[in-house]
Order: C-alpha cells, then sequence, then structure tokens
C-alpha cells in the first residue's frame, strides 16, 4: 500500500476538494493519504498581526471536520488536525491520527508560552498523536526538544522549510529515533543522503500537494532504485506504523486513542 503522507485538501477558501485528490492518487497508482486543512483556512498567513476571532475559529473548525469526515467514510484517508492558538485539545479525541503544526518566518507566531498549548500538547502526548512540525529552525529546535520523544515528530520537506536540510541535519534532530521526516519537494540528492545516513525507517514519501504533484514525487522515489523492502517502508509501511495502522489496512477508527 502506497500512502501519500502529505495533502492539502479543503474547499473553503482553497479549491483542494477530495474529488480532485482521488483523480490523482489514482493517477499515480497510490492508495490513500494523509490530510491537512490548507493553511487558509487556519489563519491569515499574510498579516504579522493577525488577531483571532469566532469567523476564524468557525473557520478551522470546518476544514478540520471536512478532512475527518473523508476519514471516516475511507479507512485509506488519514485525518490531522490542524492546531492554531485556540489549542482546542478537546477536539483531538474525535479520531484525528495527527496534528499539522505550521508556520513560516513572515507569518503569524504560535503562543508557545500559553498553558493552553501545554495542555495540548499533553492530549496529544496521550493520544499518541503524531506532529508534522513545520515551523522555524529555531522554533523547530525548541519543540523537538520541548515534546523530547514523548510523541513522534516529523520534519517535512527533509527540513526545506524548517531553515533547510543541512541545517536539520547540522542540528543533529534526525540522531532521535522519534523525529522523522518526509520527501515531500525534496531533492533526490537529500533524500539518498537521509537514507544513506539513517536507513528508511523514518522517511515518509509525501507530495505537499498541490504545490507538489504525487505521481512526479512517488517517480522521484522510484527512480532511487531502492531494495523493495526500504521503498515499501519509505512508501507507505512507516507511515502507517506511525498511525497505529500497519496491522489494519486503514481500519483503525480511532477510538482506541481516546
Amino acid at each position: 500500500m502506497i500512502i501519500d503522507s502529505h495533502m492539502h485538501c479543503g474547499v473553503q477558501n482553497s479549491d483542494l476538494p477530495i474529488e480532485t485528490i482521488r483523480e490523482y492518487l489514482g493517477r499515480a497508482g497510490i492508495d490513500g493519504a494523509c490530510l491537512y486543512a490548507p493553511v487558509e483556512d487556519i489563519y491569515d498567513r499574510y498579516d504579522w498581526n493577525f488577531r483571532d476571532n469566532a469567523g476564524w475559529i468557525r473557520c478551522r473548525q470546518r476544514a478540520n471536520r471536512y478532512v475527518l469526515d473523508i476519514q471516516k467514510t475511507n479507512p485509506n484517508f488519514h485525518a490531522y488536525y490542524f492546531v492554531w492558538n485556540d489549542f482546542r485539545r478537546e477536539e483531538l479525541s474525535q479520531g484525528y491520527r495527527g496534528v499539522k503544526w505550521h508556520r513560516h518566518e513572515s507569518e503569524p507566531v504560535y503562543h508557545y508560552d500559553d498553558p493552553r498549548c501545554e495542555e495540548f500538547l499533553q492530549e496529544v502526548y496521550r493520544l499518541g498523536l503524531p506532529i508534522v512540525l513545520e515551523e522555524s529552525f529555531e522554533n523547530t529546535k525548541y519543540m523537538v526538544k520541548r515534546i523530547d520523544g514523548r510523541t513522534p515528530v516529523i520534519v517535512p520537506h527533509l527540513g526545506g522549510l524548517n531553515g533547510g536540510f543541512q541545517a536539520i541535519l547540522r542540528s543533529g534532530m534526525w540522531e532521535s529515533r522519534t523525529v522523522y521526516a518526509d520527501t515531500a519537494l525534496a531533492s533526490s540528492g537529500e533524500i539518498s543522503a537521509f537514507l544513506d545516513r539513517y536507513g528508511s525507517d523514518r522517511l515518509l514519501f509525501g507530495s505537499d500537494f498541490p504545490f507538489g504533484f504525487p505521481y512526479e514525487e512517488i517517480e522521484k522515489i522510484a527512480r532511487l532504485r531502492l531494495d523493495p523492502d526500504d521503498f515499501d517502508r519509505v512508501s507507505g509501511e512507516n507511515i502507517l506504523r506511525l498511525l497505529r495502522l500497519e496491522k489494519t489496512g486503514g481500519t483503525d477508527s480511532g477510538e482506541d486513542r481516546k
């Protein structure tokens, strides 16, 4: 089973419906995907002084529920909860299989010192949800240290938007067995360098659709001509293991996480 571990899906401020996702996956021969809401449905990424309000909270909740409803009708799609500064920990137990934590250097910041942030993280640890962490380099280091192995962390793009591949490599963050990477939009050279240093157990295939396309990104992995076992781990087995679905083929309802 091939799983694209990094796709954006939403219909409010972006035109990324599940029907489009299915079409692209089918064209690539990919069986399923991890779905995140588009950033545009979570906060105003272009306003450094962004202040949350009831309208944005409702938009976020609709965006997260959209991917969760897709998961409920197709077990090969896996919904991630996209968190922002309201840190609604009570929503995590609805069946989400992971958490998306995202901002870039020029965007509004997470309130890391808010007590609700720690309460949210504690619930993430309790449920064993992996966190896809796309942040500035300094905040990535801070969060990896703060989480301290209590739940898996996935650095997307092989660190490309977290300060760069080499910066993450030099920092030693990937020395931890609980810190993973995804391949979305990374170069073949970076993918090979990671595999040579750390092996295939902590690398996840992803496309970052719509910024990358599943058929192009999986072909990039195929061109590396990996050992079949390594290809299977990178293309699907690793993410299913992280989501604790490897024995069920994606049929877990999430009830056991409550």
